[in-house]
């Protein structure tokens, strides 16, 4: 005979997981006492939240699906915000969540939520598992969901009584075959064909790439198709990293906080390529500007998302790296020199000048160097707020990646995706940047970098006022500051010292790239604070 708790923790050997992420309450303990058993490495946070980060950091840095777990009621409603996080952004998570009892389900007994009810916006699929024998099914099923077509997270809530029920047999499916879940990967041929046709009549041409792009691992036949044809690319905040910053093709970031020189120049193409984005609203404010002089083309593996923010002349429904794959079959186009001078020439005349103060960090000239002293391959962790959108727009990507919640925008992202993704790729530099309200929201997971040794390096950008917001009502609402001063804020050095953490607060640039220097050398975490002037603006 074979318990349901131990079914799970097969089924995660089975899918080749190696760490997971997780809080332990009553009705989980069944699953974490088998685990407890096994080589799988049980990472505890200080808050579920956290741990959904912490998975999806994970799964962003090794490509696969991250793992997260937590107790009933309140352990799985703390990781809402995160699972919703992961869904926005497209990042595959398999979240499993403990439950009370399936007789006493619906009586409002100590600790119970309708973690399924709840999360049933933001999932890709959720299950409650009723019988001991479903569990290898769902498993299977759920990582198959989690990492295929768009992928997205999935909940798996089980019952106490299911993880100690019986039966007498493991077998796990070698086959997934789901009713009504069967993604399209290979783009129509005549839409293809189509594509191409519009792609060889423009003459100012522009792609558009999206955290697909990455996600689907084409980079490097995106990479193959623009050298090809030479066409000028932007990307979202979620693709950024797809081509190297100092790329000659490559303009900026778009978007309402993106580079100037990136807008420009796709409300003045003639056709756009969609690659793997949704083009939200933070991406492109007024699309019927863009689609009233510019043909579109957009490709994505999700068929709800094309036309859906835009309207598209040509969708293409595939995995990109298969669309991409059809398309370089078949490309012959060499984009107008007239067009690439003059992008390049938009790149030149707009490029920001950072304003300085003295006694102070420039966040965005210092991100720049820091870009130039990390390892080519780096991890960047953003968080939210002015910290992401000069990251976002400074920091110089070679061949490393750039995590940050994009799309539901969630502040205290950063440091537990830092920690997921530091010990997916140990080797690697790993670096969280995030302001001091969002360090606020996180900064108890120093606790879990300390206890487990993560070289996670830390940058908070101290300007004591809650900066995004606090600029917005600069500007929108008679600079009436309500509840954005953060009159309060601790002192950061001597709390990452309270965990045994090294520390150092820097209030210049030259300060800052001393310290970063001694941080990068460092094989512990460190926590380095700037002294940033509370009225430096995100742009």
């Amino acid at each position: 005979m074979i318990s349901g708790a131990e079914i799970m923790v097969k089924c995660l050997q089975e899918e080749g997981v190696k760490v997971l992420f997780g809080y332990p309450g009553a009705v989980i303990c069944p699953f974490f006492d088998e685990l407890y058993h096994t080589d799988i490495k049980a990472i505890l946070v200080r808050q579920e939240q956290n741990a959904a980060h912490c998975a999806s950091g994970y799964a962003r840095a090794i490509s696969g699906v991250g793992v997260c777990v937590a107790t009933s009621g309140p352990g799985a409603l703390n990781l809402i915000t995160g699972i919703a996080t992961a869904y926005m952004d497209s990042i595959p998570l398999v979240c499993i969540t403990g439950q009370v009892r399936s007789d006493v389900l619906g009586r409002d007994v100590f600790q119970e939520a309708d973690i399924t009810g709840a999360c049933e916006s933001f999932v890709k699929h959720s299950y409650l598992v009723k019988n001991t024998a479903d569990l290898p099914r769902v498993f299977k099923e759920a990582f198959h969901i989690a990492s295929t077509g768009r992928p997205g997270p999935v909940l798996i809530d089980v019952p106490v009584d299911v993880q100690t029920g019986t039966i007498e047999e493991f077998v796990y499916p070698e086959k997934v075959n789901i009713i009504g879940y069967k993604p399209s990967v290979h783009g129509h041929p005549m839409q293809i064909k189509r594509a191409l046709e519009m792609i060889k009549t423009s003459k100012r041409p522009v792609i558009c790439a999206g955290g697909g792009v990455l996600t689907s691992g084409s980079k490097p036949k995106f990479r193959e198709f623009i050298e090809k044809t030479g066409i000028p690319v932007v990307s979202t905040m979620m693709g950024i990293g797809i081509m190297p910053s100092d790329d000659p093709q490559y303009v900026g970031m778009l978007g309402s906080h993106g580079m100037k020189a990136a807008n420009i120049t796709v409300h003045n193409a003639d056709l756009v390529i969609l690659c793997g984005a949704r083009v939200g609203d933070r991406a492109v404010a007024s699309p019927d500007q863009v689609v009233e002089h510019a043909n579109v083309i957009h490709i994505d593996i999700d068929p709800a998302e094309i036309g859906k923010n835009m309207k598209t002349s040509i969708p293409i429904v595939g995995d990109m790296k298969n669309v991409l794959s059809q398309l370089l079959k078949d490309v012959d186009y060499t984009t107008p020199d007239e067009w690439k001078a003059q992008v390049s020439e938009w790149k030149k005349e707009y490029a920001p000048v950072p304003q300085k103060f003295e006694g102070y960090v420039e966040p965005k000239s210092f991100i720049s160097s820091l870009s130039g002293m990390v390892k080519p391959k780096a991890i960047m962790c953003a968080d939210v707020g002015q910290n992401q959108i000069w990251c976002a727009n400074n920091y110089r990507i070679k061949d490393g990646r750039f995590f940050t919640s994009g799309g539901m925008g969630t502040m205290g992202y950063s440091v537990p995706a830092a920690v997921g993704a530091k010990i997916a790729r140990p080797n690697r530099d790993v670096i969280a940047v995030c302001g001091d309200g969002s360090f606020q929201m996180s900064m108890n997971e120093l606790a879990t970098i300390a206890a487990e040794g993560i070289n996670v390096k830390i940058i908070v950008m101290r300007n004591t006022v809650l900066g995004m917001v606090h600029e917005l009502q600069d500007v929108h609402y008679g600079s009436r500051y309500a509840i954005t001063e953060l009159s309060t804020v601790p002192d950061f050095v001597k709390l990452a010292q309270a965990y045994g953490i090294d520390s150092a607060m820097a209030y210049s640039n030259e300060e800052a790239e001393k310290y970063a220097a001694e941080m990068l050398k460092s094989d512990k975490p460190f926590v380095l604070v700037c002294n940033v002037h509370p009225n430096t603006t995100s742009r």
